[in-house]
């Protein structure tokens, strides 16, 4: 399902949707949530936008009782990584969501294309972020720097003679998580110049969120939510 605000917003694709959640498939270059520019167009917005004209005037009350609707951030997006993106469409759905995050999601895979090749094919990254607060910039240590603590599976998917195709699986999500411990291994993302990389074969970061294996708030049923790799990453041939 597709909605399209106007012609100057990115197409908004639309994977699932019930209600209590809304999971959409963010384009890269779209900001997750606003800075606070006036007009800013973002995922939120449109989400937000695309839920409200299809709400009844009514508030609803289901099996859960009457709730505060709305639209609400679960997790976030960097602006140039595109994929999987979760909303709730009440505040107690958030609240459960957010609060039970670490037992509900099973899995988070994110599909990236690399320069050069990982020193081992596969393998895990484990390192502490710090995030610095004047520049913004997150940086990766081995040993405990009063950071968080971060956690990503890797396996190679496929190469050439200049990039690697990854796939990340997150234990943990922190800010610029992947990005960060990529570059520590020598082998920044495609396209990430504030972590490293040196080419930008396809116009924009070589990084998408792929797959979310959740267990429903409600139906206590497992869900997956998959999103195919954008078209532009078929630019570099494996």
């Amino acid at each position: 399902m597709k909605t399209r605000n106007d012609r100057n917003t990115p197409p908004l694709d639309i994977i699932y949707e019930d209600e209590w959640i809304i999971v959409i498939d963010k384009p890269s270059g779209l900001l997750t949530m606003s800075t606070g520019a006036e007009g800013e167009v973002t995922a939120y917005s449109l989400t937000r936008a695309y839920v409200e004209g299809r709400r009844p005037q009514d508030r609803r009350r289901g099996r859960y009782g009457r709730q505060e609707q709305g639209l609400f951030i679960v997790h976030r997006l960097d602006r140039d990584t595109s994929g999987l993106l979760i909303f709730a469409k009440d505040i107690r759905t958030k609240e459960i969501l957010q609060e039970h995050w670490n037992e509900l999601l099973l899995s988070r895979c994110y599909t990236a294309i690399v320069e050069g090749h990982p020193a081992q094919p596969e393998g895990t990254l484990k390192t502490y972020l710090f995030q610095d607060p004047i520049s913004l910039r997150v940086w990766s240590s081995p040993k405990d720097n009063g950071g968080k603590l971060a956690i990503t599976r890797y396996r190679t998917m496929k190469q050439n003679q200049d990039y690697t195709m990854l796939e990340c699986e997150l234990e943990t999500g922190r800010k610029n998580q992947i990005r960060v411990q990529c570059e520590g291994m020598g082998c920044p993302v495609a396209g990430d110049r504030r972590y490293g990389a040196k080419t930008n074969p396809l116009g924009r970061l070589a990084l998408h969120a792929r797959r979310i294996v959740l267990i429903h708030p409600y139906e206590n049923e497992e869900f997956e939510f998959s999103s195919k790799l954008p078209d532009v990453f078929r630019r570099i041939k494996f």
